[in-house]
Parts: C-alpha cells; structure tokens; sequence
C-alpha cells in the first residue's frame, strides 16, 4: 500500500484539500503540526496519483510532497486513531468498536470511504452550532446537509430533534457510508446526489453545510440565482481569515451573520435569515 503525502502552510489549505478532491475524490486523510496540514492518499501502486499530479495539484502553495509505503494491515490500524470526539458535553461521535457515553447522545460513525468521524475541527464547530440552536428550543422541522460525506451532521441532527432530514453529496462513496451510518442509528435519511457546484441544492428551513470557502460562496450564488434560502444556515469548512468573504458572499440572499466559532485556523459560523432568531 502507499501513501502519497501534501504538506502545505495553514492558510494554503483550502485551496489544496479542493484541488486533491479532484484526484481523489472518496477522500483524503488529514494531519495537523504547529504550522502545516497534510493531506493523505492511500492505494495501491497504480491506483493512487502520480506525485506530479500532486505538486500540479498543490501548485504555488506546496510546502512538501512524500510517499512512503505502509504495510497491509494499515486500514486496521487506522482504526487504532479513531476515537470518540464529545461536543458541548451533549453529543459524543464515536466508531463502532468504542463503547457508547452513557450520559450523552450518541452517534456512531464508521467513515469508510466518506469524510466525517466528529475528529476535525469544521465538524466539532458544526455540532456546537447545532447543539447550540437544540438548546435554545430551536431544533424540529426539516433540515438538509450539504456535502454530508459520512452522515455526521445529518444523524446528529436527527438525534438533536430535526426530522426529515435530506443529505445530499457528490461522491457515491459518501451516499453509501451515510445510509451504513444512518441504519446503525436507527435515523431516517433521504439521501441525494448533488453537486453543490452545480446542481440544484435541496432546501430545508435549516441547512448544514461543512464544506470548503469556495464551495460555500458557490452555494450562496445558487441561492441568490434562485431566490429562495433557508431560515438558518450553518456552515463551516473555512479558515479563519475567510469568514468575512463567505460571510458576504449569502449577505444578497437576505442571511445575516448571527454568530461565529474558532479553532485553530478553522472557522464556523451560523446565518440567519434577516428578522429571525
């Protein structure tokens, strides 16, 4: 098995992570030091991009590409990485093979192939933010995720009080672990393929969406095309330095900052419809 690294600076990351995508577009493993994030791909030899593909994706912003070969065994010890992450001292996001918090709600997540296992800070800032909304006595009616990858925000969501609940992705891969993860929980999810970047977004008086700065300022531009929004969106998947610009990017389809989240260089941030809330 390999393992194609991209090491790049902080504020590279969101420009790198959506030109990897491209390569590789069930996923990529994320790590963070004190000045770098580095993504990951793993294959088999032929089945995984050419490091030229990589430097041509990472471009300008590369910091350090590597490739290394990890044993057989590695997906069993991927597993070892894996553990329960607890949010707001309400939720706990755990794998199967960690036993349940009794005192919290509980979502089990197996990622597969899919983004999404509560580890990474957009997905922590994104459940606080439903927590927090669940806490004010605002949670109920529909709500649609955007880009929902594993299932996380959905299945939290329906557990928090939401129903129905519409996921909706690209990646196929995406749609099968969340419907894997749905069932687990015992949640209903109608799932959808969409591409955010182009196609038609499912909307629900409440939207998640843990996606990238682009991707977020593409989906505002479907909503002001359409003239339709939801009453509260949450979004995150951005730096730090661009919540303003995606912040402005929804100011024309009538949503309002209302409120903002940090850690590290990551951000989230909650809108609401202007009069709302």
């Amino acid at each position: 098995m390999i393992r194609l690294a991209v090491r790049c600076e902080p504020e590279y990351a969101e420009n790198v992570l959506a030109n990897l995508l491209e390569l590789a577009p069930n996923g990529v493993e994320e790590e963070h030091g004190p000045d770098w994030v580095e993504y990951a791909i793993y294959g088999p030899p032929g089945e995984v991009p050419e490091l030229g593909e990589l430097q041509a994706a990472a471009g300008g912003e590369l910091v350090d590409v590597s490739t290394t070969t990890v044993p057989d065994d590695w997906a069993d010890r991927w597993a070892d990485f894996h553990k329960p992450v607890v949010v707001g001292d309400r939720l706990a996001v755990r794998p199967s093979w960690w036993e349940p918090h009794d005192s919290l709600i509980d979502v089990l997540i197996d990622p597969g192939r899919a983004f999404g296992t509560g580890g990474h800070a957009t997905t922590r800032l994104s459940l606080a933010l439903l927590i927090g909304l669940e806490e004010a006595g605002e949670a109920g009616g529909a709500l649609a995720d955007w880009g929902t990858g594993s299932g996380v925000l959905a299945i939290a969501s329906a557990k928090l009080g939401w129903e129905p609940i519409t996921a909706c992705d690209r990646e196929p891969a995406a749609l099968e672990a969340a419907a894997a993860n749905a069932e687990f929980n015992g949640v209903e999810l109608a799932l959808e393929r969409v591409d955010v970047r182009e196609d038609a977004l499912p909307l629900a008086p409440t939207v998640s969406a843990n996606l990238t700065a682009s991707l977020l300022i593409a989906c505002a531009g479907h909503l002001a095309a359409v003239g339709e929004r939801p009453q509260t969106l949450i979004c995150s998947g951005m730096l730090v330095e661009q919540l303003d610009e995606v912040a402005a990017a929804f100011a024309p389809t009538g949503l309002q900052l209302a409120e903002t989240g940090t850690e590290g260089d990551w951000a989230a941030m909650l809108l609401r419809t202007a009069g709302e809330g």
